[in-house]
């Protein structure tokens, strides 16, 4: 069955929305804005690091908030998005992946590492936010302040 130009306009706007997801991180990484990144995440959220055979998983904004503004301070990382994938479920519910470089703005915005990210996207009302953020570190070396 063929889908209506409605249906297809949703899906458009939807992929729209969840695409700008990861720019907006991005984008608040960069400002160094905590309350701008938390503010992408829903309530009971949570975000994985997984780098060699470590995991480290942090569930809920407050936790999201704390765990954010300890990383940014500890580095000043420069992200520059790729290659953003976006599969619609339906029900508010998609997927994704997008690939990541980081590079530090404390050290001659030297290369960190990249990855890439799996996230899972819900529509809250009619704003689109991560459920869940998982990073694998593909490669990464970060440089502790001084």
């Amino acid at each position: 069955m063929a889908k209506s130009i409605d249906q297809i306009v949703t899906e458009l706007a939807d992929r729209e929305s969840i695409r700008e997801l990861p720019q907006r991180y991005c984008d608040c990484v960069w400002r160094n804005d905590i309350e701008g990144i938390v503010g992408l995440f829903t309530e009971d959220a949570s975000f994985s690091i997984t780098a060699g055979n470590s995991e480290n998983t942090t569930t809920g904004r407050a936790n999201l908030q704390k765990m954010y503004k300890d990383a940014l301070a500890s580095v000043t990382p420069r992200p520059y998005i790729h290659n953003h994938v976006v599969e619609l479920k339906g029900g508010g519910r998609a997927t994704g992946r997008c690939y990541v470089e980081l590079r530090d703005a404390s050290n001659d915005m030297k290369w960190i590492g990249t990855g890439y990210y799996h996230d899972d996207y819900a529509k809250v009302g009619d704003e689109w936010k991560f459920q869940t953020r998982r990073f694998k570190a593909v490669r990464f070396d970060p440089r502790e302040k001084k």
